[in-house]
């Protein structure tokens, strides 16, 4: 399973290392106030399209655990049961504003998502696991050809982490911000003008696949780009598009040795990393091998997962976090020593991310949530603060 953004998220702006979930909810801020129960959400469309807007708020109520959605008023509601076959969902959408418009509802605390999509209701369903959510990659969802997107978030008693994400798709623009106690806003997400044309231009002029990532309704509508990972899974992008670079490492690593600190705020704690064979060991200061990786396929870095999965432990999630921002923004090659947190050096080699790579290069502040550890060295869409007044959700223009 990939790792959505909202947990490394929560990671990065807590601490410098990484902890289990329980943990980062556990994390308190004694120079903060603690969040009313909800807080306000104001969502407004500037989209400039005359579709009616749904939204939705799905996730998990902090202080039980259960799963629901919550209503304009922040209201929480527990699903119910489901069934195999998966049953309906009960309708959890709330009337968004029309183009021009503003709306505030209540935003409970929760680690969840909020949907909004398009001229249709979105489809859940429910199965004897729990909720069925969008799947961008299955041709044959039945949100396929439905326009959304959706935000991820967490509020608890140390604040509100809040943030765009592409780690699944790009698609409807928007962007998100928090008022401070202090009255200042802090806003992330924001495509530059043209930018959401610019991306998909960009990307169809992507050779080797890449534009097979787009997909459209019927009609000719623009729904979404899939994420590399989906691409590969969904049979678009070919399965093999990052074996070069992961043999130039393998080459390079083979005879000479990649150093691992990652953590900001412990400097003198490294790890040596060489490969040998199919393997590429990592030993500490003393020479112990601490943890090995298998050679990674495309599919693994671009997912953050699998052949490079991310326990979250203090020792291989933190390595493989570093190596798959390494291997997304192809920096291994650039620097022995890792993460190498230089952006303009990010995305050079002929082989590299390049979905991730023009998704930042439209954003006004760079920043962007287009693989799951895009938060290492502080590259991601996030914005967070303790002591939250007001969360906001913009629906940006499709130009």
């Amino acid at each position: 399973m990939r790792r959505k953004p909202v947990m490394a998220a929560l990671v990065a702006a807590l601490s410098t290392t990484v902890s289990t979930a329980f943990a980062v909810i556990a994390v308190t801020n004694a120079n903060a106030s603690v969040p009313t129960a909800t807080i306000p959400l104001t969502i407004t469309n500037n989209s400039g399209r005359g579709d009616r807007v749904y939204v939705y708020n799905i996730g998990t109520l902090l202080a039980t655990g259960r799963q629901g959605w919550a209503d304009a008023a922040g209201t929480f509601h527990a699903w119910p049961a489901g069934g195999n076959p998966p049953t309906a969902a009960p309708d959890a959408s709330i009337p968004g504003p029309a183009n021009g418009q503003s709306m505030t509802i209540r935003m409970p605390k929760f680690s969840g998502r909020v949907y909004f999509s398009y001229g249709q209701k979105l489809v859940f369903k429910l199965t004897t696991g729990g909720l069925v959510q969008p799947a961008v990659q299955n041709p044959s969802d039945p949100n396929a050809n439905i326009l959304f997107n959706w935000t991820e978030y967490t509020l608890n008693n140390d604040g509100l982490w809040i943030n765009s994400t592409q780690v699944d798709m790009f698609s409807a623009p928007y962007a998100v911000g928090v008022k401070l106690a202090n009255g200042t806003t802090k806003s992330t997400g924001r495509l530059k003008p043209g930018g959401y044309q610019g991306f998909f231009n960009a990307l169809r002029g992507q050779p080797g696949g890449w534009a097979s990532l787009i997909k459209t309704r019927p009609d000719g509508t623009i729904l979404r780009a899939l994420a590399p990972g989906h691409g590969i899974e969904a049979g678009v992008l070919p399965a093999s598009v990052m074996n070069d670079y992961v043999n130039r490492v393998w080459s390079r690593y083979s005879t000479s040795t990649l150093t691992v600190t990652p953590f900001g705020d412990q400097p003198n704690t490294k790890y040596y990393g060489r490969v040998s064979g199919n393997v590429m060991n990592f030993t500490n200061g003393a020479g112990q091998v601490v943890t090995s990786f298998q050679k990674p396929d495309s599919d693994s870095i671009f997912g953050c997962y699998k052949l490079l999965d991310a326990p979250n432990d203090l020792v291989r999630g933190p390595i493989s976090r570093t190596l798959c921002a390494g291997y997304n923004r192809s920096t291994l090659l650039i620097s022995a020593n890792q993460p190498y947190n230089v952006p303009s050096a990010f995305y050079q080699d002929v082989v590299t991310n390049h979905y991730a790579r023009k998704i930042h290069a439209q954003m006004v502040d760079g920043k962007a949530y287009a693989f799951a550890f895009d938060d290492v060295g502080a590259n991601e869409s996030l914005v967070h603060d303790g002591s939250p007044q007001v969360a906001y959700i913009t629906l940006d223009p499709f130009n």
